[in-house]
C-alpha cells in the first residue's frame, strides 16, 4: 500500500464524505427535516465518521489512529440504526433507506479492512511531512 500523506486520500474517508452528503440530503426533506432530534443526531453521527478518520490520521500515531477508526466504524453503525428510525417513521422510502444503508455499510467495511491492515503493520509514524518549516523568534526578528 502506498504511503498516504493526507486523510483526504483515504478511501474510507471519501466514502464517509459521500455518506455525510447523502444523510444531509435525506434529512433536508419533508417531515424528516422537522424531526430536529433525529435529524441532528443522524447528521452528527455521519459527520463523526469522517471526522474521526481525519482526527485519527492527524494524530500521527498508529495505535491512536486505529482507536479513532474504531470510533468512526461505531458511528457508521449509529447512522445505520438511525436510518431504521427514519424508515419506520416513513421519513424516507425503502429505496432511500437501502441506498443510504449500503453506503454506510461500505464505509464500515472499508474502515474495518483499513484497521486490519494497520494492525498488521509495524508501529511506525505514518505521516511524513515533505517540508517542515519552523519559525524561531529572537529579539522580535523571525529566523528560519
Amino acid at each position: 500500500m502506498p504511503t498516504i500523506s493526507r486523510f483526504e486520500n483515504i478511501e474510507a474517508w471519501k466514502t464517509a464524505r459521500q455518506l455525510t452528503n447523502l444523510i444531509y440530503d435525506l434529512s433536508d426533506q419533508g417531515t424528516f427535516s422537522k424531526d430536529f432530534g433525529l435529524r441532528d443526531q443522524i447528521r452528527r453521527a455521519a459527520v463523526s465518521v469522517r471526522s474521526n478518520i481525519a482526527e485519527g490520521f492527524e494524530s500521527h500515531t498508529q495505535p491512536l489512529f486505529i482507536n479513532f477508526l474504531g470510533r468512526a466504524k461505531a458511528s457508521s453503525g449509529e447512522v445505520r440504526a438511525q436510518l431504521y428510525v427514519a424508515l419506520d417513521r416513513n421519513y424516507i422510502t425503502n429505496e432511500q433507506f437501502e441506498s443510504a444503508r449500503d453506503v454506510a455499510e461500505k464505509t464500515s467495511r472499508q474502515i474495518h479492512r483499513f484497521m486490519a491492515y494497520l494492525e498488521t503493520q509495524p508501529n511506525v509514524r505514518r505521516v511524513k511531512e515533505d517540508h517542515v518549516e519552523y519559525v524561531f523568534y529572537h529579539s522580535n526578528v523571525p529566523t528560519f
